[in-house]
């Protein structure tokens, strides 16, 4: 089986991971110095947000220059290294290809806007066009920029670029031949460079309507209508993915990396309805495409199990697996987002017992909250286009702590008040130092739980069995040998009442070890429990797997040098 249908993917927000230098700022040498954590946590993979020069209007997705290295980050020699590392411990490495748009200071749109209006080489590769109204005062239609306002920007001379985010994000043109040419040639560049993959920001926009027509009200307020946008989940754009796959295939191999049909292509597609999003996952386009819905849904039993069945069969009908997704560096992290860190690591434990692929956020394995970030510190462009209203995404994005008892907590050796956001006073318990002597602890579940998925294999999709009635306040299912159960009710659940035999391996509950097999008879509200079931009989044969492969992640961190936190 492909490594990426299953595969467990670690996603590094580089300057918020680990700062090698002292500037305050995670970098790419922090964070390879990091990698034998990420290892040991039990991941398969690393995917690292943009680290290309960037003004840094939206955190680095406002990309000056795809095939380089931010100087604040590094060079490539580094990146070379941080992947070269990353594939001696094991790790395949996914990097963001960035299509829909570029910044404002990349050499294109500056000829752009120094070109003057009118058709021509240099505006034909953005969106331009002329307004409406007696003097063209008003823009061409009624988009709305995903980040508040309208979503055009009228320059001097009187021509209007379109923006799907900030104005410092000018969208490109996706029917211009050298826009095509040019991502391809960034694709090659990379793989030369070694990665093993893609992740495709807002891989659902590239193309747009012809004729641009107007959007009418209610835009960006419910994802669920997001595929019936004129800028949104266009035809157009799987004939382009198909030859990027088909580039994948057959691009040659590099050393250390995997081999050209290993490669994987991931599609950040914000696509709610699921036979819609199954598109983007066909035998010959891209491998895998984060769920959202699964992100966006209530701590509510049937509104998850809505989606889950609602997924595994949408993406089953194209024999691909679900790519499940708890949090990342554009959501709210999941134990403010549900109320609590029980149901956060509850949470957890239903996704990674899932059939199919999973995502992790850097901190979500330590159970970080949404941190607030002071006014004058706010970086994300959500926050002055909401007029103040909309505080952003940085509290996902405040540097990790890894050691000690104070801001900066081993994340950098600069003064607390010149890290790249500014860390809580109150996080000295939630340190990975922290954490690695406490059994109790949330990076403890999560080292175990990825231990148990190792140990207990299933197909990407088609093998989970519901145990739980429709309607009952509780899920509970087994997928190869394997049974989860999670309460979402209000009230204890016995075991014996859910219809669960076996023996529980695991627990959300932080009161108990996490690590000793035991036999609650109860499943407190909130919680989450993993049971072998009774009448499994290869139990031995895959714990024996586990040992080899523990014992062999362990030979590599002698080498590479064991880092709980680096």
């Amino acid at each position: 089986m492909s490594w990426w249908r299953d595969a467990v993917c670690y996603e590094i927000h580089p300057r918020s991971f680990a700062d090698s230098d002292g500037d305050g700022i995670g970098d790419l040498r922090g964070a390879a110095a990091h990698l034998p954590y990420v290892r040991r946590l039990g991941a398969d993979a690393v995917w690292v947000t943009p680290f290309y020069p960037s003004p840094l209007a939206d955190g680095g997705y406002d990309i000056a220059d795809h095939t380089a290295v931010a100087p604040d980050l590094g060079t490539l020699g580094d990146f070379d290294a941080f992947t070269g590392r990353a594939h001696a411990l094991g790790l395949k490495v996914i990097i963001d290809l960035v299509p829909n748009h570029t910044s404002d200071a990349h050499p294109w749109f500056r000829a752009a806007v120094a070109a003057g209006p009118g058709p021509g080489r240099d505006r034909d590769r953005y969106v331009f066009r002329p307004g409406h109204g007696e003097d063209g005062e008003l823009p061409p239609n009624d988009w709305q920029s995903a980040f508040g306002g309208p979503a055009w920007t009228r320059l001097s001379d009187g021509d209007w670029y379109l923006h799907l985010h900030a104005p410092e994000q000018p969208d490109l043109n996706w029917r211009h031949p050298e826009v095509v040419a040019d991502f391809a040639a960034t694709l090659r560049f990379w793989l030369d460079h070694g990665v093993d993959g893609f992740r495709i920001d807002v891989a659902h926009a590239l193309f747009k309507a012809e004729g641009l027509p107007d959007a009418g009200p209610g835009q960006h307020q419910d994802p669920a209508r997001n595929h019936l946008m004129p800028y949104y989940d266009q035809e157009e754009l799987h004939p382009l993915y198909q030859s990027w796959r088909d580039l994948l295939d057959r691009h040659p191999p590099v050393a250390g990396a995997v081999a050209p049909r290993d490669r994987a292509l991931v599609a950040e597609s914000a696509v709610f309805d699921p036979d819609r999003l199954a598109r983007y996952v066909r035998p010959d386009e891209m491998q895998q495409a984060f769920n959202f819905a699964f992100l966006e849904a209530p701590w509510d039993a049937a509104a998850l199990r809505a989606v889950v069945d609602a997924s595994l069969a949408a993406t089953a009908s194209v024999g691909a697996p679900v790519t499940w997704v708890l949090s990342s560096h554009d959501a709210v992290r999941p134990v403010t987002r549900y109320g609590s860190p029980a149901r956060a690591r509850s949470a957890a434990l239903l996704m990674l017992a899932l059939p199919g692929a999973a995502y992790l956020y850097q901190g979500e394995e330590l159970g970080l909250p949404q941190a607030w970030v002071p006014d004058d510190r706010i970086r994300d462009p959500l926050w002055t286009r909401s007029g103040r209203r909309d505080r952003g995404r940085d509290g996902a994005r405040v540097p990790i702590p890894w050691s000690g008892s104070c801001p900066p907590y081993g994340f950098s050796t600069a003064a607390p008040d010149r890290t790249w956001l500014p860390q809580p006073e109150d996080w000295s318990r939630l340190t990975a130092e922290a954490q690695e002597a406490d059994p109790h602890s949330t990076l403890g579940l999560y080292r175990e739980a990825l231990r148990l998925r190792r140990e207990h294999p299933v197909a990407a999709h088609g093998t989970l069995r519901w145990l739980s009635p429709a309607g009952a306040p509780y899920l509970a299912f087994e997928r190869g040998g394997l049974a989860c159960v999670v309460n979402l009710g209000t009230r204890p659940l016995p075991l014996a009442e859910a219809g669960v035999r076996g023996r529980i391996v695991l627990t959300s509950e932080p009161s108990d070890t996490g690590r000793t097999p035991h036999t609650p008879e109860v499943v407190a509200p909130d919680s989450a429990v993993w049971l072998i079931a009774a009448n499994e009989n290869a139990e031995n044969d895959q714990n024996a797997a586990s040992a080899e492969n523990t014992a062999a992640i362990g030979k590599v961190e002698d080498r590479e040098g064991n880092g709980s936190h680096g």
